[in-house]
């Protein structure tokens, strides 16, 4: 699965898990927008996905690393998160 289809599957597993309707977002971003965004249609800027998130009650990397862990099947979540907290370790060094 490439990085758009895992964006756009975390996108609609939360949205649903809140019991969130596309038109909850009306505030942020037009109905047919977030429809294409959970088809995987549209790459979001970080500004959309910041919103998008702050309407999610999540932090923005959870939907980053939600998209991640879809589109690639050789890493689970913690397994994503200790690469990244590896790299991050390295780079500050």
């Amino acid at each position: 699965m490439d990085i758009k289809s895992g964006f756009a599957k975390a996108l609609r597993e939360v949205r649903k898990a809140r019991g969130l309707t596309q038109e909850d977002f009306s505030a942020i971003s037009s109905r047919t927008y977030l429809s294409s965004l959970e088809r995987g249609l549209y790459s979001p800027t970080l500004d959309k996905i910041d919103s998008l998130a702050t309407m999610l009650d999540i932090h923005p990397l959870t939907l980053i690393a939600m998209a991640y862990e879809n589109s690639n099947s050789d890493l689970d979540l913690l397994g994503l998160l200790r690469l990244v907290q590896s790299q991050s370790e390295q780079i500050q060094r």
